[in-house]
């Protein structure tokens, strides 16, 4: 027997056209910057000709949108230099929960941010140099520009 479903679950669920998920972090629950991720290719190819800072693991892509929304967007790329399917999942896993520990607290309101992870060095990086080296590159693309 398959149970009922209410509207809006299950197969018969609508997506909106324009959606985003929203990256749940717990110190956005405690009143940090939200997150939410990137899904459309124009905003990663506005943010590929924007700041860049070159991490020892990764590449930060960062740019202000220009309006007046506090949410913060983030997202995630790793191609096929990367590796196998599995290569590029554990990648962009490590590259989200770095996104979750950092930015929610050295993001700016109203900017995008797109990390780039790099061939062997984001898989094999221990975690903790990885947020480090978030922290260095955000501080590096912010550096000079007002809040």
């Amino acid at each position: 027997m398959i149970p009922p479903q209410e509207p809006g679950q299950g197969t018969s669920a609508e997506v909106s056209e324009g959606s985003a998920a929203v990256l749940s972090c717990a110190p956005c629950a405690a009143g940090a910057i939200a997150l939410e991720t990137l899904r459309n290719r124009p905003d990663f190819v506005k943010a590929a000709s924007a700041l860049r800072h070159g991490a020892g693991s990764f590449l930060l892509q960062a740019r202000p949108r220009g309006d007046d929304a506090a949410m913060v967007r983030v997202g995630f790329t790793a191609s096929k230099k990367i590796g196998n399917a599995v290569a590029r999942n554990r990648a962009k896993r490590r590259l989200r929960e770095v996104a979750r520990k950092v930015l929610a607290q050295h993001a700016r309101a109203g900017w995008d941010y797109v990390l780039v992870a790099r061939p062997a060095a984001t898989i094999a990086r221990p975690f903790a140099d990885l947020v480090l080296d978030m922290e260095a590159a955000v501080r590096m693309v912010h550096k000079g520009r007002p809040q």
